[in-house]
C-alpha cells in the first residue's frame, strides 16, 4: 500500500508539472488515449525497473530473514510472484487516476497558466 502511494503522488505530481505539455499535446490532436498512454507508460517502466531491482535483492536477503519465516521458504516463488502481481496492480491503478485526470485538461486553460 505505501508503494502505490508513493507512486500515485510522484505520478500525480508528474502530470501536474507537464500540464502545460500535456495540454499542448492535446491541442495539436492527441487523444485522450494517447494521454492516458504517456502517463501509464512511464508508470510500467517504473514498475518494470523496480522489480528488476527488488526481486534479486529479495532473493541476496533471503537467508537473513530465514528465521522470521514460518512454513515458507525465504525463496518461494508463489510468494515473490503474488507480491510482484499485487504491487503491479495498485502501481497501474495508482498511474491510471492521474492519467485519466491528464487526459481531461483544457488545453486552454494549461497554456493560460504560466
Amino acid at each position: 500500500m505505501l508503494s502505490a502511494v508513493g507512486l500515485y503522488g510522484i505520478t500525480a505530481y508528474g502530470v501536474q508539472a507537464r500540464t502545460r505539455e500535456i495540454g499542448v499535446r492535446i491541442a495539436l490532436g492527441a487523444t485522450s488515449a494517447k494521454v492516458r498512454w504517456l502517463v501509464v507508460r512511464e508508470v510500467l517502466v517504473l514498475l518494470v525497473v523496480g522489480v528488476a531491482l527488488a526481486v534479486p535483492a529479495a532473493w541476496a536477503a533471503s537467508s537473513i530473514v530465514r528465521g522470521l519465516l514460518f512454513d515458507l521458504t525465504p525463496a518461494d516463488p508463489l510468494v515473490i510472484g503474488g507480491a510482484i502481481l499485487a504491487l503491479g496492480g495498485t502501481g497501474i491503478l495508482a498511474g491510471y487516476l492521474p492519467s485519466r485526470r491528464a487526459s481531461r485538461i483544457d488545453p486552454i486553460h494549461a497554456l493560460r497558466i504560466e
